[in-house]
């Protein structure tokens, strides 16, 4: 679509993007299930409904993780947040951090616990050490 002009308004296009709806990173989610195959760790579930669409949940030990993207939900490590239309970021990965922060708190309130896990947590050179956390998490 380069060098072509929108057909939308910017309220228009707005509107319409607000329409689609993520089923999250797959990169992310797939790099994390290779991680639990390589190092056996099993019991894990995708796609469960509970409150706040866990990427992963463990039933049996009543664990949701999550995969939480970079840029995304705000990592103090790696999100860069863009100079351009700098208070639009702002808001909406403030949102995003509101929003895990109430998961959370669901979901312990209900009884399970919560792992999250940053998305560079997943490189090979962090692999041990996200390995240990779940492994952690699940009480092993």
């Amino acid at each position: 679509m380069s060098g072509m002009a929108d057909i939308f308004t910017k309220a228009g296009r707005s509107k319409i993007m607000s329409l689609i709806r993520s089923k999250g990173n797959k990169d992310t989610e797939l790099r994390l299930m290779k991680i639990f195959r390589k190092h056996r760790i099993t019991g894990w579930r995708r796609n469960r409904r509970l409150f706040g669409k866990p990427d992963f949940v463990f039933p049996a030990r009543r664990l949701a993780v999550f995969v939480d993207g970079c840029y995304w939900h705000g990592c103090p490590k790696h999100c860069r947040r863009p100079a351009t239309n700098r208070k639009f970021w702002n808001v909406k990965i403030d949102r995003n951090q509101a929003r895990d922060r109430k998961v959370n708190r669901e979901l312990r309130q209900a009884g399970w616990r919560v792992l999250r896990i940053w998305e560079h947590a997943l490189a090979r050179k962090q692999e041990s050490h996200t390995v240990k956390r779940v492994l952690r998490a699940l009480d092993y």
